[in-house]
């Protein structure tokens, strides 16, 4: 059933949204006057003109036009000219189902949407009619969706249960190491040689049985040198791939072998490690509540779409 997280969720992606609507459907450049229009789409009983398409995927196409060239970028451009026609017509369909379901939308809820978007940046102007359409119809879209599809879902305990073993390595939690290091950087640009020297000194006293910390103490560069290089925990892979490397077999109190990184030269020591852990399944049931509603949402929406296009008169003239 959805409940008042959801409902909060939903409201408070409203905004992002309309945004997205806004910066979608508008166009830096007015239809221009010499352009040969034309029906690309009949849905129902209302047109879709070539001039919407354009307006449509304007800014995509300049998007496109950045990164792409010659055979390349046709192709993309008319690949996203086809998904710019058929997001208008799952727009309109929509719109249509939500004038025969007498949905509406308040004037004062348009003003406040779009005071909102106008604190965020967008370019929409409140005493511009077509800006005051495109909000509304926004509203419409997602009060309908809201009415048909997000106001009927129902998540259950087996729903969640499910989603959690059949996906448990997303609730895992990498594994953790506890390190300390000593880091020796060059002094210049040609300085690697003497900080492989220095390193080699460091290793040698660490293998005649000093004590990490005191040769930390004395070698290393790292601000933590006075704490015998204490790094503390770090999770796995949030470390460079060499040092990760490096570390992978070492057991608590293993020292690895001199590692070359973009800090400098380095030398670690494995002060303990945590194994990979999966979080029960109490610990993430919110979690899982969120992720099952997105995901039942999106699969009842996109069925929603199909259901309107199956029971609806779309010709396509592109």
């Amino acid at each position: 059933m959805i409940t008042a997280s959801h409902r909060a969720c939903w409201k408070t992606s409203l905004l992002s949204s309309l945004l997205l609507f806004a910066f979608v459907g508008w166009s830096p450049y007015p239809a221009s006057a010499h352009l040969q229009d034309r029906i690309v789409a009949i849905v129902n009983s209302e047109l879709i003109m070539l001039s919407d398409v354009r307006r449509e995927f304007a800014a995509e196409q300049e998007r496109l036009s950045r990164v792409h060239r010659g055979a390349d970028l046709a192709q993309q451009l008319k690949t996203a000219e086809s998904m710019a026609l058929t997001k208008l017509i799952e727009r309109k369909l929509q719109l249509q189902e939500a004038k025969a379901k007498k949905v509406e939308v308040a004037d004062s809820e348009v003003k406040q949407a779009l005071e909102q978007m106008k604190r965020q940046g967008t370019p929409l102007d409140p005493a511009n009619p077509n800006d005051l359409q495109t909000v509304r119809d926004q509203l419409l879209l997602m009060r309908v969706a809201d009415q048909q599809i997000r106001g009927n879902i129902m998540v259950g305990d087996s729903e969640l249960k499910r989603y959690y073993n059949d996906h448990r390595d997303r609730f895992a939690l990498s594994e953790e190491y506890e390190l300390s290091h000593i880091l020796i950087r060059p002094r210049a640009s040609d300085g690697l040689a003497d900080a492989l020297i220095k390193a080699r000194r460091a290793m040698s006293d660490l293998k005649r049985g000093e004590k990490f910390e005191d040769v930390a103490r004395e070698y290393s560069d790292d601000d933590n040198a006075l704490q015998g290089g204490r790094l503390g925990l770090v999770r796995q892979g949030e470390l460079l791939p060499a040092i990760d490397q490096a570390i992978a077999r070492l057991v608590p109190g293993g020292i690895s072998d001199i590692i070359e990184s973009p800090e400098g030269i380095q030398i670690l020591r494995m002060d303990d490690r945590k194994p990979k852990r999966f979080r029960t399944y109490e610990e993430v049931r919110r979690e899982l509540q969120e992720l099952v509603y997105r995901q039942k949402s999106e699969d009842m929406y996109q069925a929603w779409l199909v259901e309107l296009k199956n029971k609806s008169y779309i010709e396509i003239k592109f």
